[in-house]
């Protein structure tokens, strides 16, 4: 969300405060009714959202003076704003620009560190004792070894999996699902791709994945950009393409 539209929704929200607050101010505040309780719980959401606003803007190092906030809104609501409309305007977009500025640092940081951190990780993980590197640098260790037919890319595989950070952060498990994932080999991850054709049915592999044959730069939630992942897998099935559902 653009901060400008942030910006004016928490206006919005403290506006709405300020005129509850204003009109409070001349009747009883006791929360005796659904009302009463209703107007409280609105103030409490406006607060909660503000706070949690202002703390977004402190983490990209911009310090805003709450009091000066709300100073803004009883003026405006009073309408005699110290600054004109153009310089209102004009310091919301100076503001918008600092923040995107800042957030692109912060990425930026975070991202090197990720690369770095992520470099290392694959370097000693490869020195293990049965770690294999492939040409594209996946990595793998074969846990169980089984004798089955091995699958190829175009093939759908029925697979238990589980999914964890370089840290042990769990983020994915078919095994905590309680089935197997079924999917065609060709629409995952190019590190699954690869790897999952180098088993036999029936074995159980470690895979470590560089962040390129993963998610690479994208954002997925717990698995941040350039992340390396590792992932355990067993091969239960190759799915006979008659049986797979279009």
């Amino acid at each position: 969300m653009r901060l400008v539209t942030k910006m004016s929704l928490v206006a919005v929200a403290v506006i709405t405060l300020a005129a509850c607050q204003k009109e409070a101010e001349q009747k009883p505040a006791a929360l005796d009714t659904d009302e009463a309780k209703q107007s409280y719980s609105l103030g409490v959401s406006v607060g909660r959202y503000l706070d949690s606003t202002l703390d977004e803007y402190s983490k990209m190092g911009l310090s805003l003076d709450s009091a000066l906030i709300l100073r803004g809104v009883q003026d405006a609501i009073a309408d005699k704003t110290a600054l004109t409309e153009e310089e209102v305007q004009t310091m919301m977009t100076s503001l918008e620009e600092q923040f995107r500025e800042k957030q692109a640092a912060i990425m930026e940081a975070e991202a090197s560190q990720a690369i770095a951190a992520g470099k290392t990780y694959l370097e000693e993980n490869a020195k293990k004792e049965g770690v294999k590197v492939t040409d594209s640098g996946l990595q793998y260790e074969v846990l169980q070894a089984a004798e089955g037919a091995k699958p190829a890319a175009t093939d759908t595989v029925k697979v238990h999996y589980v999914g964890t950070l370089t840290d042990g952060t769990k983020f994915d498990s078919s095994l905590d699902r309680g089935e197997p994932a079924q999917f065609p080999l060709n629409r995952v991850i190019p590190g699954w791709t690869e790897g999952v054709q180098l088993m036999n049915v029936g074995s159980k592999f470690k895979f470590t994945i560089p962040s390129e044959l993963a998610y690479g730069e994208r954002d997925m939630g717990v698995i941040k950009p350039n992340s390396v992942l590792v992932f355990e897998v067993e091969l239960l099935d190759i799915v006979p393409a008659e049986t797979v559902e279009q």
